[in-house]
């Protein structure tokens, strides 16, 4: 199958490589159609990293089954599918929970089958399978893995009706968090350094949207909320953003409110200085939220795909390149200069 691998120097080179195979009989392999460029794929990017050289990653895709073992019964050859990448080991006391995001082998385990979407195969348990309705297309499943991490970020957050939710970066994170508040009954004001990103923001319902690089963005949270502060208020850059972002998100949040982190570090100790005095006499919440799992008895990805099927989340207006596997160098160049592209969401056609 043709695949991108991960170079020593962080770019990609496409080869023919192996298929999967299936690993057991409950095991279920799709062709990948469509595959999203995650902002933790970009933190990789042009960046050596030797335990990614020569392996396939990527998480946010959609394709069609096209193997089934013998003991599959959730889905059959030829459904349109959405593959979640969030794969615990199974056997920890937090898959036991079903808390499976917070799984101390999580990475080791995904990047083994399902978290490979830059190829054109992919292989996972079929319980991380679901099937798209005919109307929600592959580019509009490649985004269910990213509105997950929000909805995931919202349950945590505890937002209610009525309340105020700022909301730092206008990515595609940002503004998945921007709709699922918008959808819960909040005003919601949006901050980020680009302006067509901004746009897209308004477009798809924010109240406000503020440039934080011409404009003071906890001024415009102070007066969007008449003096008070954000009830919520979501990180969602992260990345090299994060020691502007999050204490900006601090200040953001009103006495009594919450600071939910979703923008993701890279890893090792980051130093960020905050205002510990004044968050801990406001009794501001700081609450770090990692991908997704189940919401009560609900998958997080099956409550999202369901979404977007009612209509309730937008897709299209994030999708703003294409590119084929092929392209995929071009591809990540363009999805990392956002303010010269324009790009939010950018797509490969597998």
């Amino acid at each position: 199958m043709r695949a991108a691998l991960k170079t020593e120097d962080g770019r990609f080179r496409v080869e023919e490589i192996d298929p999967p195979e299936l690993p057991a009989r409950d095991w279920v392999r799709a062709r990948v159609r469509v595959a999203g460029i995650c902002g933790t794929d970009l933190r990789h990017w042009k960046k050596p990293d030797a335990h990614l050289a020569c392996h396939v990653v990527g998480h946010e895709l959609a394709g069609e089954v096209v193997e089934t073992g013998p003991d599959v019964t959730r889905v059959a050859v030829g459904d349109r599918v959405v593959i979640e990448t969030v794969l615990g080991c199974g056997h920890c006391e937090w898959c036991h929970a079903r808390q499976y995001n917070r799984c101390p082998q999580l990475y080791p385990t995904r990047t083994q089958s399902v978290s490979r979407a830059y190829a054109e195969y992919v292989v996972g348990p079929q319980h991380k399978f679901y099937r798209l309705p005919d109307h929600v297309g592959f580019d509009d499943a490649a985004l269910i893995d990213t509105y997950s991490v929000c909805l995931h970020a919202q349950h945590l957050s505890k937002l209610s009706i009525g309340d105020h939710v700022a909301i730092i970066g206008a990515g595609p994170i940002g503004l998945g968090q921007a709709m699922l508040a918008k959808a819960s009954g909040a005003r919601v004001i949006v901050a980020d350094t680009v302006d067509h990103s901004l746009e897209v923001a308004r477009a798809v319902g924010a109240d406000a949207v503020v440039n934080a690089a011409r404009d003071d963005p906890i001024a415009a949270v102070t007066a969007f909320t008449g003096g008070r502060g954000a009830d919520v208020a979501f990180e969602c850059a992260g990345g090299d953003a994060m020691p502007t972002t999050l204490p900006q998100a601090t200040r953001m949040a009103r006495r009594g409110g919450a600071v939910v982190i979703v923008g993701g570090f890279d890893a090792g100790e980051t130093a960020i200085p905050l205002e510990w005095q004044r968050i801990q006499m406001s009794e501001i919440r700081i609450l770090p939220s990692a991908s997704f799992a189940l919401h009560d008895i609900y998958p997080e990805q099956g409550q999202v795909l369901s979404l977007i099927a009612d209509g309730t989340l937008q897709t299209q207006p994030l999708i703003t390149h294409r590119f084929p596997l092929e392209r995929i160098n071009e591809a990540f160049d363009v999805a990392q200069d956002k303010e010269r592209t324009g790009a939010i969401f950018v797509a490969l056609e597998i």
